[in-house]
């Protein structure tokens, strides 16, 4: 197993007003298309387009492997909201971690488990801890007002 996480990050919200927003994963899906355009690179951009997302899962293009369905599959009130694989080539998790930290703040990190060969860490292991990194800065740029 490996393991990739960010770092943590502070938002400007109480822990049960971050996790109310990201628990649904349908709101979720609703801040990545109303993105500022200018803060997203034309690449990203046409990747977030093609993101599926309902209240349990959320579908994005995964390069030559077709398309990756992360599903839901557990919450806990207000810190841990916990998505996994579905027909991934390999065995996966992200857990988004809340942390409280009083009425107007709260930390967060991503953490993506994967279930890899070991001669295969050394080849995903940048582009995953990227991945973890790039999905905790996004979480500041989230309105949670």
């Amino acid at each position: 197993m490996a393991t990739y996480r960010s770092e943590d990050v502070t938002l400007g919200a109480p822990a049960q007003t971050v996790f109310r927003k990201l628990d649904n994963l349908e709101g979720l899906g609703e801040l990545i298309k109303n993105a500022p355009a200018d803060q997203i690179p034309e690449d990203k951009r046409q990747m977030l387009e093609s993101i599926n997302v309902t209240s349990d899962t959320i579908t994005f293009p995964a390069g030559p492997m077709g398309a990756l369905t992360l599903r839901k599959t557990r919450s806990v009130d207000p810190t841990l909201i916990r998505l996994e694989g579905e027909g991934a080539p390999v065995p996966m998790s992200l857990n988004l971690n809340i942390i409280p930290m009083g009425d107007e703040s709260c930390m967060a990190n991503v953490e993506i488990d994967l279930q890899i060969p070991a001669m295969l860490k050394p080849m995903v292991s940048g582009p995953m801890q990227k991945m973890t990194t790039e999905f905790a800065n996004m979480l500041r740029a989230v309105p949670f007002a």
